[in-house]
């Protein structure tokens, strides 16, 4: 089993920056066989959307309403996913999720849809006031 452990989340003003991140912990063969991790967030009354992603051979996408702003990376030695969140804006409001997936999902062009990561962690709240 994998676990998701998400932090870095909190209030910050219209403009102003977060970083997000991931710890990973699990089996070594599980986590060796990650091919995508991601981010996704849902705010109240709103589905659950991919923000960002970044696969196994570190190809990279993200959603249109954070290109240019956010940055996700990944750093294998310490198990851990980031993303940079710059300039954030009030509708960037929302539950963050950290999510993992298998070799089955091809997340190069895209984040991904909420079923097809298997692996999820709690979520952290990012709230952007103006």
């Amino acid at each position: 089993q994998v676990q998701l452990v998400e932090s870095g989340g909190g209030p910050v003003q219209d403009g102003g920056s977060l970083r997000l991140s991931c710890a990973i912990f699990g089996d070594t063969y599980n986590i060796y066989n990650i091919h995508c991790m991601g981010w996704f967030r849902q705010a109240p009354g709103k589905e659950r959307e991919g923000v960002a992603a970044i696969d196994s051979d570190s190809s990279t996408s993200y959603a249109d309403s954070v290109k240019g702003r956010f940055t996700l990376s990944r750093d294998h030695t310490k198990n851990t996913l980031y993303l940079q969140m710059n300039s954030l804006k009030p509708e960037d409001t929302a539950m963050y999720y950290c999510a993992a997936v298998g070799p089955d999902v091809d997340c190069s062009n895209s984040p991904g849809e909420e079923n097809e990561y298997n692996y999820w962690g709690q979520g952290t709240q990012v709230t952007v006031s103006s």
